[in-house]
């Protein structure tokens, strides 16, 4: 079970959902970036059932009206294929100074993994 702070007492009905960059750190400024998390959705859609009513996408957050199956389930899927998608792209650009924020400010009860994005 995750650590998540919220009760989702109806997973089935439409959510207002915000996914915040660990930090506030502005990695949605480039096309690449912002394209790992449509096509993410657009694949939520098509496997899980996503109803994508509204997103906004801003440097350093997005925000969802989002209705799945599975609210949960959805959300966690998107959040774990984009941060490991958007940090191998930081990678392949070398974003060295993002990356070290990542390490940085990564959550100490994330033993297991080296960067935290979300």
């Amino acid at each position: 079970m995750g650590r998540s702070r919220y009760k989702i007492y109806e997973p089935t009905h439409p959510h207002f959902v915000t996914c915040t960059v660990l930090n506030w750190l502005p990695i949605f400024t480039r096309k690449e970036s912002v394209e790992i998390l449509l096509d993410s959705l657009k694949h939520l859609q098509k496997e899980e059932n996503l109803k994508l009513y509204a997103y906004v996408i801003l440097e350093n957050h997005i925000h969802l009206i989002v209705q799945s199956d599975d609210i949960a389930k959805s959300m966690r899927h998107f959040k774990s294929f984009t941060a490991k998608a958007l940090l191998k792209l930081l990678q392949q650009e070398n974003a060295q100074t993002l990356l070290k924020q990542f390490q940085f400010y990564k959550k100490a009860h994330k033993q297991d993994k080296t960067y935290q994005l979300w």
